[in-house]
């Protein structure tokens, strides 16, 4: 039977090969394109195996790979060649699962590398020290747009909104009317549907308590923000982050002074902020303190293989890639439960998911 996996499993093994065959790695540069490139020496990394941990040092010509009862050296050709051959592989793939083709197979046996993703309980993929094999680790995550994109917060029920219904009394029969819209657009349509029949959504809670406080963190009308903007994506069409803020600064949700807003840079500056923890970890249901994260940075694949890096120690680049590069996603209404009308002590709320994913390009 063929090795397979996806080709984000695939493309997390590409780029570990990569890097240990190349020996450094282009640092992002936001969204300066015209910025000369910079390169950042790789010189060890360290990944979780089927028997424990392993290091993995990038020498002159050779990788030499330590761990329990293992020490061997492998060219570091052979390496440059396999992920060649493993971006190949997954570029040609027309479905999400990949079989790998038999050389592949047969490198990973001798490597005894057994698990195409490394198996973690950090949300990290592997760990890289720049430089010299004793400077301190950094934990990685691979964002690969060959395939499908993972996102940067998956939404799901404890990334609810909740709009209380005001303006009219709806009956029973009008809110099943409401509800009974189907797809492709129920979300919108219902959102229409309310407005034509007299009633109003106002910002109501978070529904999860945790992200509601994690939220707040950010700042403490922040929940607000992130609100109206999922409220923008469904009525206007509108899903970059760049583009929702824009829109946000002209609306003003907060009502604030317009020397915040343009001299402050109020609504970009709690969006990058937001991005930012998103991106190193902060999760809805899990508590958020403001406190590091293991995932420090990642690694993002374009369509041609390229290898970009982003890490917090580079905190300027990284929140201009991601306001840049980043979108509000539509989850599935009936898994994350929300989209519709629905009574709570008496009250009618209609709850939006907050979803946050790469753009794909």
């Amino acid at each position: 039977m063929s090795l397979s996996a996806t080709k984000k499993e695939w493309s997390e093994l590409y780029v570990f090969f990569s890097l240990l065959a190349r020996g450094e790695v282009e640092s992002g540069k936001g969204n300066n394109t015209l910025e000369e490139a910079v390169f950042i020496p790789v010189s060890m990394i360290r990944r979780e195996e089927h028997n424990g941990p392993r290091s993995y040092y990038v020498e002159e010509e050779s990788i030499h790979i330590t761990g329990e009862n293992y020490d061997k050296r492998f060219s570091r050709e052979d390496f440059d060649y396999t992920a060649g051959l493993i971006l190949r592989t997954i570029r040609k793939g027309e479905s999400e699962e990949v079989e790998a083709p038999w050389e592949l197979e047969a490198f990973l046996d001798a490597l005894e590398i057994y698990d195409i993703a490394a198996v973690t309980n950090d949300r990290t993929d592997f760990y890289v020290a720049f430089y010299h094999p004793s400077t301190p680790l950094t934990g990685f995550y691979v964002h690969s747009r060959i395939g499908k994109m993972f996102p940067l917060l998956d939404g799901g029920r404890a990334a609810n909104i909740k709009f209380e219904l005001s303006g009219v009394k709806f009956a029973v029969p009008t809110v099943d009317k409401v509800n009974a819209l189907k797809e492709p657009f129920e979300v919108t349509d219902r959102l229409n549907l309310i407005e034509r029949l007299g009633g109003i959504l106002k910002y109501a809670d978070v529904a999860d308590k945790v992200f509601r406080c994690n939220l707040q963190m950010i700042d403490l009308h922040f929940p607000r923000i992130l609100a109206e903007m999922a409220r923008m994506m469904h009525l206007e069409g509108i899903t970059r982050i760049d583009e929702l803020t824009e829109r946000i600064k002209e609306m003003n949700p907060l009502k604030i002074k317009d020397e915040l807003i343009h001299k402050h840079s109020y609504y970009e500056y709690k969006m990058r902020q937001f991005l930012l923890v998103t991106a190193l970890g902060m999760r809805p249901a899990k508590i958020f303190n403001g406190t590091d994260s293991p995932v420090a940075g990642f690694f993002v694949v374009g369509g041609d293989g390229k290898i970009i890096c982003y890490q917090k120690n580079d905190k300027e680049n990284f929140e201009e890639f991601l306001y840049h590069n980043t979108r509000l996603e539509r989850g599935d209404t009936g898994k994350d439960k929300y989209g519709y009308l629905e009574r709570e002590n008496k009250v009618w709320y209609f709850k939006l998911n907050i979803k946050v994913g790469i753009i794909k390009r």
